[in-house]
């Protein structure tokens, strides 16, 4: 072979080679995942985001930073419950955390509210009754969190009579009532026949809205009826002196032998917010401890605070029902022994009102 021949061929041999370690991909490049188009590549997969903004960019958290929870989503049930929480929707920068809150009028509301996909409520209270039938009935979905009020029920005589004094003095009357399939009926039925007396024979009662009865009472249409606070107290109050408080339904009950504690309002939380916000909801409970001890111990100033939040009509209703509520807070393991004796007199009276059956103890968040 010439000396032509010879160089052409280690040209050619030379090419070859180049052109196969363009092609060949290096050690680096084969390890390291692609990225997708337009995303920019990291060192490692991104944490999951999280649902509250950071305040800035930061490393991945260790065990011992605490996470901050989002605001959660509160309803108010008008009434009771919500002149002991007027403080905490009052004077919101004074609370221990912010919250999202509405007072809505019905428990109605409150259960489609907590439950269903898409729930709109994270804490909620709600008639006592109502707490438990909606525990048995999602199979644990709510806790109850905390008691909030006592008896708020009143036993009111007309026509500037002072005949009733007792539930014994009932016998042979007509009574009106609010909250018939609620908490009012089954106490009231509870009362008349631990007292000897038997609903339907003994005592007729009627049932009809808190208005309706108010304006009965007023005109004296009416002998006698039982109606929660603040429409009990403001029936009083504009009738001048033709009707009055007879009995304190919260004593009354507090005289029959094992029925417990007269317990009608219960705060519930939604499970998975309890076990996914747990700081959240220790938030709240000393929020609305202290709320209802600003309310019990400032009547004055906490009644206008009712009567703007439109609880009531007035300051003057607010501050004669506020002593009228028997509010309280329980809290932690004080709850079952004090409101299990009821919940278990709701379920003689009738299973459905409390959703089948008595709960287990699951349903009380002790934290």
């Amino acid at each position: 072979m010439n000396v032509r021949k010879l160089t052409a061929l280690l040209l050619a041999l030379v090419m070859v080679f180049a052109l196969a370690a363009c092609g060949r991909p290096s050690a680096e490049a084969s390890e390291t995942p692609s990225t997708a188009p337009g995303e920019a590549p990291s060192e490692a997969p991104s944490a999951a985001p999280s649902e509250v903004p950071s305040e800035g960019p930061s490393a991945a958290p260790s065990e011992d930073v605490h996470v901050e929870h989002t605001i959660p989503r509160l309803a108010v049930l008008s009434g009771p419950t919500g002149i002991g929480a007027a403080r905490l929707l009052s004077v919101p920068e004074e609370n221990a955390q912010s919250y999202e809150s509405v007072i809505e009028a019905d428990n109605s509301a409150l259960v489609a509210g907590l439950t269903g996909p898409e729930p709109i409520y994270d804490i909620a209270t709600m008639a006592s009754n109502m707490a438990v039938n909606l525990y048995n009935k999602t199979d644990g979905g709510v806790k109850i969190i905390a008691l909030g009020t006592l008896g708020v029920l009143h036993i009111l005589e007309s026509g500037g009579n002072t005949a009733i004094n007792s539930v014994a003095d009932l016998e042979g009357r007509t009574i009106w009532s609010a909250g018939q399939g609620a908490n009012p009926e089954y106490i009231l039925r509870h009362l008349l026949e631990e007292n000897g007396l038997i609903p339907g024979e003994d005592v007729e009662i009627v049932f009809g809205e808190a208005s309706e009865i108010q304006a009965k009472l007023l005109s004296g249409e009416i002998e006698c009826a039982m109606l929660p606070v603040p429409a009990a107290t403001a029936a009083i109050a504009k009738s001048e002196g033709s009707v009055r408080d007879a009995i304190d339904v919260t004593e009354a009950w507090k005289k029959i032998e094992a029925a417990g504690q007269l317990v009608m309002t219960a705060v519930v939380a939604r499970t998975e917010f309890l076990e996914t916000y747990p700081d959240a909801v220790a938030a709240f409970l000393k929020d609305y401890e202290a709320s209802i001890g600003y309310v019990t111990g400032n009547v004055d100033e906490a009644a206008q605070m009712v009567a703007d939040l439109g609880i009531t009509p007035s300051a003057g209703i607010a501050r004669a029902a506020i002593p009228q509520c028997h509010l309280t807070f329980i809290a932690g393991a004080d709850m079952q022994p004090a409101v299990s004796d009821y919940f278990r007199v709701l379920w003689e009276l009738d299973p459905a009102s409390i959703g089948g059956f008595i709960p287990d103890d699951a349903i009380y968040y002790v934290g």
